[in-house]
């Protein structure tokens, strides 16, 4: 029996294990939430010595810690239990024998729970190495560590978008089919129209949260928070990369009272935030239930506050170079500028600030995370100096 996660890493490792087992092996799909209920059933039928040659493999997936100490006994007691797992947040289950946890690859490069399982498969001569299935993990390695935006391989994202506009059942179908009869991993034709037209319509659903996306500081992180039930991997991204000011980016999903966190920054562990809400993941990629504490930070705090607003992206004068002018939500007006003594200057509402800055980033990102502003248009640029013109003419 095989329980894994319910996203591409995951479905990816049933496909494996269902190549290689063939009819032999029952594989059931979870959320965070429901694999520990399943791993309850399983050995509650598999327990008080009623041990038949069945193996427990999980994947892409941890047990909390009482269902690791029942596996433990478990497998004392002659079960068979294998736990591969590749989320920094379950490195604690290498404690134990029959749990492998890693985040990288021998090689060095970002793990997935399907190059993970995969390498396993190949040691255990349970499955042979082939070019389709090499691509087909690497495919799924690349989207889930997100390497395919470093390596522009879009072909990993789309992998991923295929999945969503299918059930899991056609979606395994599909692969498997495709593992079968071909040598190298390729889409059709109509896959291809198909992707193409699910991408104009993520493209769309992105513009329209970069517009209702919150600012707000949650213990020492500034982040974003957004409502969205669909696209939380590109969602995020790409507000990170909007809002690149803020450390993180927290996308909630009312529907099924998820909390998903993502992030840019080499220097953030989204994980760690998760954490402190009782979730965990990696350091770029964590989720959380919708707890009484989540709910009261990233919904009640934030509820009554105006959205960001995006940088303007036609100026010709209001650009980010020597001068520049910004603005939040409540009307006040912000003018970076490089001084003589080499120090970038903020004038807030045409009072100068006390803090100064090395580098125009660092002023801009101060600006930012401290007022919520956003690069404003042209005109008010052009207004604000010729407003600074007849206050210096007083």
């Amino acid at each position: 029996m095989l329980l894994t996660h319910n996203d591409l890493d995951g479905i990816s490792c049933g496909i494996l294990a269902k190549t290689a087992f063939k009819e032999d092996v029952e594989v059931q799909y979870h959320s965070v939430n429901s694999l520990d209920y399943a791993v309850e059933k399983f050995l509650q039928i598999h327990s008080e010595g009623n041990f038949d040659r069945t193996k427990l493999y999980i994947t892409d997936l941890s047990v909390h810690q009482e269902n690791a100490k029942r596996l433990n006994e478990y497998v004392k007691k002659g079960g068979q239990v294998i736990l591969i797992d590749h989320h920094k947040s379950a490195l604690h289950l290498n404690n134990y024998s029959w749990a492998s946890v890693s985040v990288e690859e021998p090689n060095g490069g970002l793990a997935s729970a399907t190059s993970l399982f995969y390498e396993y498969l190949i040691k255990s001569k349970a499955l042979e190495s082939s070019k389709i299935l090499d691509e087909y993990v690497e495919l799924v390695r690349q989207y889930d560590t997100w390497e395919w935006e470093k390596n522009n391989n879009s072909q990993a994202k789309q992998l991923n978008d295929l999945l969503f506009l299918q059930s899991i059942e056609e979606f395994e179908e599909s692969i498997s089919k495709r593992i079968h009869d071909q040598e190298r991993f390729t889409f059709s034709d109509f896959e291809v129209k198909l992707l193409e037209m699910e991408e104009n319509k993520r493209d769309r659903y992105i513009r329209k949260k970069k517009r209702e996306t919150i600012q707000v500081n949650i213990t020492d992180a500034c982040v974003g928070v957004v409502y969205a039930e669909a696209y939380h991997s590109e969602l995020g991204n790409e507000l990170g990369k909007e809002y690149s000011h803020l450390d993180a980016i927290v996308i909630l999903n009312m529907g099924n009272r998820k909390v998903s966190f993502r992030t840019i920054h080499d220097d953030v562990d989204v994980s760690e935030i998760a954490a402190t809400f009782g979730g965990g993941g990696h350091a770029k990629a964590a989720g959380c239930s919708l707890t009484k504490e989540a709910y009261k930070q990233f919904v009640e705090k934030t509820f009554l506050l105006k959205p960001l607003r995006v940088d303007a992206t036609h100026n010709e004068l209001n650009q980010k170079t020597n001068c520049t002018h910004y603005q939040n939500n409540e009307k006040d007006q912000f003018f970076l500028y490089h001084s003589d003594t080499g120090k970038w200057i903020i004038e807030k509402n045409h009072k100068e600030l006390e803090d100064h800055f090395e580098t125009r980033e660092l002023a801009e990102r101060f600006i930012k995370r401290s007022y919520s502003a956003n690069l404003s248009k042209d005109e008010h640029l052009i207004n604000y100096l010729y407003d600074s013109y007849n206050r210096n003419k007083m």
